[in-house]
C-alpha cells in the first residue's frame, strides 16, 4: 500500500465523494513505518535482499548504505532508503523480513528445547523413556553412553571436568531434531 499523495487536491468533489485527505500525523507515521521497514530491509542478508524484487534505485541505495561506515552517512542514507520505499511495494519486503525473524525465532526455540531435553536426560532416567517415545528413530546406545559420560563428568570437580560430554550430548540431542524437523516437512 503506497502512502496517499500529499499532493493530491482536496476540493468539494472530493468532499462531496467522502473522500478525505489522512492527516499530516498520519502520513508522518507511514513515513516513519516505511522507514523503520527499510532498516529492517538493510539487516537481511544479501542473498534475501536479491530474491526480492526491488526497484534497481532501492536496491542500490541498500548495497551503498552497507558499505557507509560513517554514522552521518549511515543516517542520511537510511532517510533516503526511506524515501525510496515510498515508491516500491512494501508487502514483499514485509514478507521477507517476517521469514528471517521468523527463522530467528525456530532456531532460538529448538536451542531451547535442546538444552530443556538434556537437562532432563541428565536430571533422571524416566527422561530416557519420553525421548524414545517422542524421537523412535534415534540411537538409544549412544544416548545412553553419553547420558552416562556427562553425568560422570558432572560428578568431578569443577577444575577437572573436561564438559565435553555434556557438549556431545546437546549436539546430539540437536542432530536428532533436526532430523524429526526434516522428515516431517
Amino acid at each position: 500500500m503506497h502512502p496517499p499523495d500529499p499532493s493530491a487536491p482536496i476540493g468539494p468533489a472530493h468532499a462531496a465523494r467522502g473522500i478525505e485527505r489522512p492527516s499530516k500525523t498520519r502520513m508522518k507515521q507511514a513515513m516513519h513505518e516505511l522507514q523503520d521497514l527499510g532498516e529492517a530491509l538493510v539487516e537481511l542478508p544479501d542473498d534475501r535482499i536479491a530474491d526480492l524484487a526491488l526497484p534497481e534505485s532501492l536496491l542500490f541505495a541498500v548495497q551503498e548504505f552497507k558499505r557507509t561506515r560513517s554514522h552521518e552517512g549511515r543516517r542520511r542514507q537510511m532517510q533516503y532508503i526511506g524515501k525510496l520505499m515510498r515508491r516500491a511495494d512494501p508487502e514483499p519486503i514485509r514478507q521477507a523480513v517476517a521469514m528471517v525473524r521468523l527463522g530467528q525465532a525456530r532456531d532460538a526455540l529448538s536451542l531451547h528445547q535442546a538444552e530443556a531435553w538434556r537437562t532432563r536426560l541428565l536430571a533422571s532416567d524416566d527422561a530416557l523413556t519420553a525421548w524414545t517415545a517422542g524421537f523412535p528413530a534415534g540411537d538409544v546406545q549412544r544416548l545412553r553412553s553419553l547420558i552416562r559420560a556427562a553425568r560422570k563428568d558432572a560428578a568431578v570437580a569443577p577444575e577437572v571436568r573436561s564438559g565435553r560430554a555434556y557438549r556431545e550430548l546437546f549436539q546430539f540431542i540437536k542432530q536428532a531434531q533436526s532430523a524429526l524437523l526434516d522428515r516431517e516437512v
